[in-house]
Parts: C-alpha cells; structure tokens; sequence
C-alpha cells in the first residue's frame, strides 16, 4: 500500500514543530510525528482542503478489524477523560494527521500490530469554520 499525502497548515506545522522541540527525542510518539512534519505538503490555513484532517478536527474513521471510532485530533494538554479526544502523539493521532477524507494507511496500533486506517469522514475541522488561526 502506497503511502499517502498529507497536507498541513503552516499554523498546525509551526505548532507542531515547537511542540516537538519542547520534548525529549525520546517521548513515545516523537519519532513518528517528526518523520510525518518532514514529509507533509505545507499550505496557508485559508488553502488547506476542507476533507483533510487537522489539529482539533473531529474524525471517523475506521480499522482494517472493521472498527469504527470518532475522535477529535489534539495537542497532548488537551487530552482529558472523556474519551473522545484523540493526542496527537497517540499512534493513531500522527496516523490521521494530513489525511483527506478517503485516505488510507497502513499503521502501526498502540500493542505495535500493523493496521490500516482508513479516514471515513471528517465532521469538523477548524479552517472549514474559518478558524485560521486558532
């Protein structure tokens, strides 16, 4: 299976970018994120294409097991309990990141089984709202 695209906002690039600077190269979740800012296609907030998953959008999506989760995509502060808030440190949080909707990948999941993850749909995401700079 081909990797696909992603495609990032500038806003989400810089933050991310300074989130990782702000970790030890050893916090889980880092590498991973890192290799995928290095590959992204990098276009303003007001360009991002409205099916492509971004920081705080809400998405569902869907495992090769035939699982399907809707999770919003966040920075690790933002992670609370009720479990609908998906870190983008998590596996499948760096996995949805740039994604449009359609889009498959294989990935590895928390225990490090492969899967693949398939963007069903993205219900929110904040530039399409015209929050470019949130």
């Amino acid at each position: 299976m081909k990797t696909p695209d992603i495609t990032l906002s500038t806003t989400d690039f810089d933050r991310l970018d300074n989130l990782l600077a702000s970790l030890c190269q050893d916090t889980v979740g880092y590498d991973t994120l890192s290799q995928e800012l290095q590959r992204a296609i990098i276009v303003s907030p007001e360009q991002l294409p409205e099916d492509v998953v971004s920081m705080n959008s809400t998405v569902r999506f869907s495992l090769a097991n035939g699982k399907s989760s809707t999770l919003t995509l966040v920075y690790p502060k933002d992670v609370d309990q009720s479990g609908d808030k998906i870190s983008i440190l998590a596996p499948v949080g760096s996995a949805l990141l740039g994604l449009k909707c359609g889009d498959s990948i294989n990935w590895p999941l928390p225990g490090g089984e492969m899967s693949v993850i398939t963007v069903d749909e993205v219900i929110y995401q904040p530039e399409r709202a015209g929050a470019y700079h949130r």
